[in-house]
């Protein structure tokens, strides 16, 4: 069998009782046998400060690595203002710093998010996506889980109890981990065709 593919996934919210923490949550628990998730916490990056870019604190460090060991990243958004959080904002402007160190580069990844509105994050999912193409990210087009209603989905202990949203997440993953499998063969015969 193929080694696993290894998924960094964030929530771009500090909230301890966040729903989108839920639903990344939920994804450790529905992640394929293929696949591993780790969830980095991103309470503790401080705001961005360009004269700080070149010797960054040790959790923006922190950060940076771990983008660059996975083979691909899932955040899941809040949507704020018609946007995404500035805690995301933040985290992404950090990683993807000073220019020439994108730790984003060419990363597959799966956006998701929940709200309690009728829109499930999808404003600010198709905003994060114009970032995605400055940082050179390769994004998963299908499915997009927009999780409307999040309160009544997620109970008082952070778990979602929806199985809708359950089985959605699941098939976010899916598609991410085989098209992180893709990226991955591209660059292997890349690779091979420029050691020929």
């Amino acid at each position: 069998m193929d080694q696993k593919i290894h998924i960094l996934g964030f929530a771009g919210s500090l909230r301890k009782q966040s729903y989108n923490k839920a639903i990344l949550a939920a994804a450790v628990e529905t992640v394929l046998d293929d696949a591993s998730l780790e969830v980095f916490d991103l309470e503790g990056i401080p705001p961005f400060n360009q004269d700080l870019e070149l010797q960054p604190p040790d959790e923006v460090k922190d950060f940076k690595a771990r983008i660059r060991a996975a083979d691909a990243i899932l955040i899941a958004t809040p949507e704020y203002n018609y946007s995404i959080p500035g805690v995301l904002k933040n985290a992404i402007d950090w990683a993807s710093r000073p220019y020439g160190d994108n730790a984003f580069d060419g990363k597959p990844v799966a956006v998701m998010g929940a709200s309690v509105g009728t829109l499930g994050t999808a404003r600010a999912q198709y905003d994060l996506r114009r970032s995605f193409v400055f940082l050179n990210m390769l994004p998963v087009n299908q499915p997009e889980v927009m999780v409307s209603f999040a309160q009544d989905k997620v109970d008082g202990n952070g778990r979602v109890t929806d199985e809708n949203t359950r089985r959605k997440i699941k098939e976010l993953l899916k598609s991410l981990v085989a098209w992180a499998r893709r990226t991955k063969l591209a660059e292997q015969m890349e690779t091979k065709k420029l050691a020929a």
